[in-house]
């Protein structure tokens, strides 16, 4: 169903579906009630669950495909999950040791359904504009290279060497290696990675952005500041031993629903959780876990002791107050709030940042955060009583203006107590796509250290460039105006997943080729360069063979533990090849047989890989030894193993910023974009939400009840968002997005929420984080305007 001219910019991610079964292969989907049912759930998981995980499974996969893959995930001998990169406890795992997402990820991944010729023969690039992401998905796996050359409407086969070829006379034909930006998505394994970085470098260009750019790349900046590596310091087991978990803008529930398992035995162990967050997500209030009889039969367990509801943007005033409580705690008894001992030998900046908490207004901190002074004053009680904190958090924190500050302002009150490298204690960056945080340990990174540089120079023998590359944000600009000409992804789906879409679409068009490998459709396929190729790869459950031999791979998991992986299923297609081959053929066509580097070799067996990175990268000597151990190993960590800090004094730096915070406009409000519970980054599983209690719509916008009145709205009125945004030259930018419903919940007054990517068109591409240059999708001034 063709959309209608006001609706035609945004219906690539509306969540709508065509009522028209599709021609030729394609699959029909069920068109969405457009129904918007408001009741939150009190908890999460449970018996629903389970059920909606099998449903899913049958549905794509049949019966006896589902208890194959589903008895495999996670398992030693069976393959990472490609959603999430939660670890899994060392020791037995559960025969189900996955969550509802997991199910969907595997679902999608191992679907039955094929995206063929065919397909793109009856359906031009323009029709396929105009379904949603959801339809797109749900086609199923590309089977085929495909390329669409200027002037075509359609998508036409192409043979793996003349599509080789044809990038290779692309980046050839470069002025400069810097031309070209080589995109990585979180779910490439560490094989795959590594030669994807030294096939960029040995091009000549460290242009490497990846998703890492648009997530935690905050957390990264701030704890590389101030512990010196940015991965966070905690374990399972640390979890677990805690005594105090405070989990700050981040909704495992739905983004890392595994980890409930994990928080509900550190509950029974004693542990207090505290809860802070704008939404009272289902996740943080209980859990239902459905492989125990109280989580089948009974109510559960409750998870947070207390739920801090702060406004969006307040949580660096919050920990600056607890901060400053602290102080004062300290004051009225010296030497039984602070770790004295370890400020003294393993930290710097104590003094200055101390008396930054002399000149702390609680009436600011108030205003700032939306809570109580009592509230405040609880957190700092349960602060100074434990013994064993852990702080954990996500996009809540990382995609504000302000967010490095923020995260170091965090570290800080840790560092007060003595909470890095001891047992039960740390920080912890919730990591989301499987193995982001591998990818970059890999050396996907624009900004790599001269120590990366020397050893990938000395073990290949080839001199990499030691000029910066570009970001995310960055490669938008670099293509918008002219400076990259090609553009290569390795998975994702990158049209969908960056700020400001209609600026991305435009820049990728303007390139000469873009190359996407992928396992399924997505929109980054239909906002393509002049010529756009698609290369079809092998995902997680693919069996993975080169040779003759079954090969594994590797992925790291957010808490620095690697392990193997390994797919069973076979391919969708006798086409597809592994992301690891793709690389290595290409490099070889792009490079000829003079090359120092051998590809032929790594592409034929990825032990060979492995004795490579064991020789470049810290901490995986013997890496073909280590990962065969049954759960892996884990990655050194220095201030979690030895209190010994990489930062530029030696020392753990305490940081000390100016506060700040978000102000909400006159008659407007501060949205954040966020993920439904059907979806998993831009991959969309349905239609609704179900913890939120929003069914048959993803076009809503969830604002209190006392905005909506406020405001002169009623809930279910269609209304038009629209953005703004104060650019550097002091011009007024406004973006709009069309025909969302109002949905009134509990949010604090003032702020607002919808789903991305339907809302990513509203965030500016120069609205980003200081210091990480990370989109600020979570801070989004908007107004709404109802539609007559």
């Amino acid at each position: 169903m063709a959309s209608t001219e006001s609706d035609r910019g945004n219906a690539e991610s509306s969540g709508r579906p065509s009522h028209e079964p599709h021609p030729a292969t394609g699959t029909a989907v069920e068109e969405p009630t457009r129904n918007v049912v408001t009741h939150p759930k009190s908890y999460a998981a449970g018996v629903p669950a389970v059920l909606v995980s099998m449903q899913r499974g049958f549905t794509q996969m049949g019966p006896m495909r589902t208890a194959k893959t589903l008895l495999a995930l996670n398992q030693r001998d069976g393959f990472d999950c490609p959603g999430c990169a939660w670890p899994e406890k060392p020791g037995g795992r559960k025969h189900a040791e996955f969550c509802e997402n997991g199910a969907k990820a595997v679902a999608e991944e191992a679907t039955k359904r094929t995206v063929t010729p065919e397909f793109f023969a009856a359906n031009s690039v323009e029709s396929l504009r105009h379904q949603s992401e959801y339809w797109l998905s749900q086609q199923g796996r590309l089977t085929h290279p495909m390329v669409l050359r200027p002037g075509d409407t359609h998508y036409q086969p192409i043979e793996w060497d003349a599509a080789y070829r044809l990038i290779a006379d692309e980046l050839n034909g470069l002025d400069s290696p810097d031309e070209a930006v080589f995109y990585t998505s979180g779910r490439t394994s560490n094989e795959a990675a590594f030669v994807y970085q030294l096939f960029a470098r040995s091009l000549g260009t460290n242009n490497l952005p990846d998703c890492s750019n648009m997530c935690h790349e905050s957390s990264g900046h701030a704890l590389s500041t101030q512990i010196g590596i940015g991965k966070g310091s905690v374990s399972v087991l640390d979890i677990i031993d805690s005594d105090l978990i405070v989990i700050a803008g981040q909704n495992p529930g739905t983004n890392h629903p595994r980890m409930l398992s994990i928080l509900e035995e550190a509950k029974r162990t004693g542990a207090a959780i505290v809860a802070i967050n704008p939404l009272p997500e289902a996740g943080l209030l209980r859990f239902k876990d459905p492989q125990r009889v109280n989580g089948v039969l009974g109510k559960g367990i409750t998870m947070a002791d207390e739920f801090l509801q702060i406004r969006l943007g307040g949580d660096m005033a919050l920990f600056r107050g607890l901060a400053a409580l602290l102080l004062r705690a300290e004051k009225a008894a010296p030497g039984t709030v602070f770790d004295h001992e370890f400020l003294e030998r393993h930290c710097d900046g104590v003094d200055e940042y101390l008396a930054s908490l002399a000149d702390v207004d609680f009436e600011e901190i108030l205003t700032a955060t939306g809570l109580s002074m009592q509230q405040i004053d609880d957190l700092a009680d349960r602060w100074i009583s434990s013994q064993r904190i852990i702080v954990c958090w996500a996009m809540g924190l990382t995609q504000h203006a302000h967010a490095v500050a923020t995260i170091e302002e965090v570290t800080n009150t840790l560092l007060l107590r003595g909470m890095i490298g001891k047992p039960g204690a740390g920080v912890c960056p919730v990591r989301g796509h499987s193995n982001v945080q591998g990818d970059r340990t890999m050396g996907v990174w624009e900004q790599m250290p001269e120590s990366f540089h020397s050893a990938i120079d000395s073990e290949f023998g080839i001199t990499t460039t030691r000029t910066h590359g570009f970001d995310v944000v960055d490669s938008i600009r670099a293509m918008r105006d002219g400076k990259a000409k090609v553009f290569m992804a390795m998975g994702g789906n990158f049209v969908s997943a960056t700020p400001d879409t209609e600026a991305t679409r435009a820049a990728l068009g303007g390139c000469r080729l873009t190359v996407q490998v992928s396992t399924k459709l997505n929109a980054s396929h239909l906002y393509g360069g002049r010529t756009a190729l698609i290369l079809p790869t092998l995902g997680r459950t693919d069996t993975d063979v080169r040779g003759g031999v079954k090969q594994k791979v590797t992925v790291e998991d957010s808490m620095g533990a690697v392990h193997l992986s390994r797919g069973s299923l076979p391919p969708a297609s006798d086409q597809l090849r592994s992301e690891v081959g793709i690389v290595c053929e290409l490099a070889a066509t792009v490079f000829g047989a003079e090359h120092p580097v051998d590809w032929s070799a790594m592409a034929a067996d990825y032990d060979t890989i492995r004795d490579h990175i064991a020789r470049v990268i810290p901490g995986f000597a013997d890496f073909n030894t280590k990962v065969r151990a049954p759960d892996g190993f884990l990655l050194p960590h220095p201030p979690r193993d030895r209190r010994e800090f990489g930062t530029t004094t030696g020392k753990a730096r305490l940081r000390t910023n100016p506060l700040t915070w978000l102000p909400v406009p006159s008659d407007r409000l501060i949205l954040q974009t966020l993920r439904s519970h059907d979806q998993y980054n831009t991959t969309i599983y349905g239609h609704d939400d179900r913890y939120r209690g929003i069914t048959g719509n993803r076009r809503v916008v969830m604002v209190n009840p006392d905005d909506i009145t406020a405001f002169g709205l009623h809930e279910g009125q269609s209304v038009s968002l629209v953005s703004e945004f104060r650019a550097a030259d002091g011009r007024m930018e406004e973006r709009r997005v069309d025909d969302f419903t109002v949905v009134g919940y509990p949010t604090p007054r003032g702020n607002a929420a919808a789903y991305y990517p339907e809302t990513n068109p509203l965030v500016p591409l120069d609205h980003v984080a200081a210091k990480s240059n990370t989109p600020v999708s979570k801070a989004v001034t908007i107004r709404i305007e109802p539609r007559s």
